[in-house]
């Protein structure tokens, strides 16, 4: 099963999106702490409308304690900061795929350290980003898309 993980996302109504996003497509979320909402925050409720039971979401207290433990699985970084495009990685049904916050992406010193797993999604000269919740559904839906995923109707 793909897994989505949010490395401290900021913005609640992108969470609760991303969050509709794995449930409409039939994967876990992990969300990295400290975020900049609450869970409880009315627009992440409101944002993952009635999916919350279809969707599994795990939280992990620190990224730290989330790469002790998944660190050697099959990891996929989505960073605007290298060249390499994620049509050219070889996603799996195992594939992880590690989205930083909105203001700052993922960390350097993690970039550093999985450089050879960095994709970025292609886009036109002289354009930063797309919005998070937008950068995950296009690259979760490009996954599944690569390993011929064909259990979505």
């Amino acid at each position: 099963m793909l897994k989505i993980v949010l490395v401290e996302p900021e913005i609640p109504q992108n969470a609760g999106n991303i969050a509709r996003t794995c449930a409409c497509i039939g994967a876990e979320l992990h969300m990295i702490e400290p975020f900049g909402f609450r869970m409880s925050d009315k627009y992440f409720n409101r944002s993952g409308l009635d999916y919350w039971d279809k969707v599994s979401v795990t939280r992990w207290n620190c990224l730290n304690q989330f790469l002790e433990e998944h660190g050697m699985e099959d990891l996929w970084l989505f960073t605007g900061r290298v060249d390499k495009s994620f049509y050219d990685a070889k996603f799996s049904r195992d594939s992880w795929l590690l989205f930083g916050r909105e203001t700052a992406g993922l960390p350097v010193s993690l970039i550093d350290k999985y450089r050879s797993r960095c994709v970025r999604i292609p886009m036109m000269p002289n354009t930063r980003s797309l919005n998070l919740s937008n950068s995950v559904a296009v690259g979760a839906y490009e996954a599944i898309r690569n390993i011929n995923n064909h259990e979505l109707v």
